[in-house]
Order: C-alpha cells, then structure tokens, then sequence
C-alpha cells in the first residue's frame, strides 16, 4: 500500500443521503481511481458518509477489480486468535483487507482520532463530509455535572489535521446540503 495511491474517508455520523451526494461522491471517487491513480481506499466506521463510501467504492469494484476496501480498525486490535476468527472472517467478507494500527493502541478516548490520524498520514487524499458549522450534541460529563459541555466535531478535527498534514481534501460538503 503506497500513499500515493491512497485515500481515505471521514464526514459527520449523521448525514442526509440524497441522489445529489450520492451522484457527486461517485464522480469524485471515480475521477480519482482514473485520474490520480488511487487504488486503495481505507475506511473507519461509525459514521453514515463511512457507509455511504463504501457503497461507493463496492459499486465502483465490478467496474475497476482492481481497487481495494481497507477497513482500518479503531477496536479490537487482536482478531488472530481462535476466538475472533469470526470477527476477521465476517470482515473479510466485505473489505479486501483490515488493520490495526500501532499508533491507537493505548489511545484511551481518543481512539477515533488517532484512527484519523492514522488513515490521514496513509493517503494522499483525504474524501470528507464535514461542515464548519456543525456541532455535536451537547453532552453531560457525568450524571452528577450540573452543566453541559460542548464536544469537539470528531470531522472537524480530522479535518483540521488533514489541512495541516498538506493532503489533498475533496469535501462533498455542499452549502445546501442538511445534516
């Protein structure tokens, strides 16, 4: 797997689905197989863009065999032994490959960020949903905080650390889009 070959996926958990972002994400995504080279996509999880990417990427395989579905994890780091041989064979089924990655081992409540990290630094193009102005739902820390407090846009940090890593962004983000 070279970077330069590479690209990777982020957006917002939530999204709306239309026939326009579907139409605009297979063109991206098609431009880049043809265009830039980029054979290998690596996906995360937990979010609908991710599901959306996937579609994408499956649809596209029939017409180019040759690109491949990495499925990066964020969980389960050991899926080698007996017990998890389910796990790894029910992946398979669906990604032409899965790993783990060092650097979120340990990572604690950051995992999906380092996660991002990771899939950012492996590619040399990032394929994002992410709107600036979206926030999270505002949380409680604990049951016993008084206040709410305001989470970081998961997007939004991949976002910022792509930008500063100089990788190429193609945002489907539209303006008129609804979250």
């Amino acid at each position: 797997m070279s970077i330069e070959n590479t690209a990777c996926f982020f957006g917002h958990r939530k999204i709306s689905v239309t026939d326009d972002l579907k139409s605009r994400l297979y063109n991206e995504i098609e431009n880049l197989i043809t265009t830039d080279g980029i054979n290998t996509f690596l996906f995360g999880s937990k979010s609908q863009f991710d599901d959306l990417c996937y579609k994408v990427i499956t649809d596209l395989k029939s017409k180019y065999p040759n690109i491949q579905r990495v499925y990066v994890r964020a969980e389960n780091e050991y899926i080698d032994g007996e017990g998890s041989r389910a796990y790894r064979e029910g992946l398979m089924e669906f990604y032409e490959h899965t790993y783990y990655p060092e650097s979120v081992s340990g990572a604690g409540k950051a995992v999906y960020v380092k996660r991002n990290q990771h899939m950012i630094d492996e590619s040399s193009v990032c394929v994002c949903f992410y709107d600036e102005n979206y926030l999270p739902a505002r949380r409680k820390q604990s049951r016993r905080d008084l206040f709410d407090y305001q989470p970081a846009s998961g997007t939004g940090i991949a976002y910022q650390y792509a930008v500063k890593k100089k990788k190429k962004i193609i945002n489907i983000f539209s303006k008129n889009q609804k979250i």
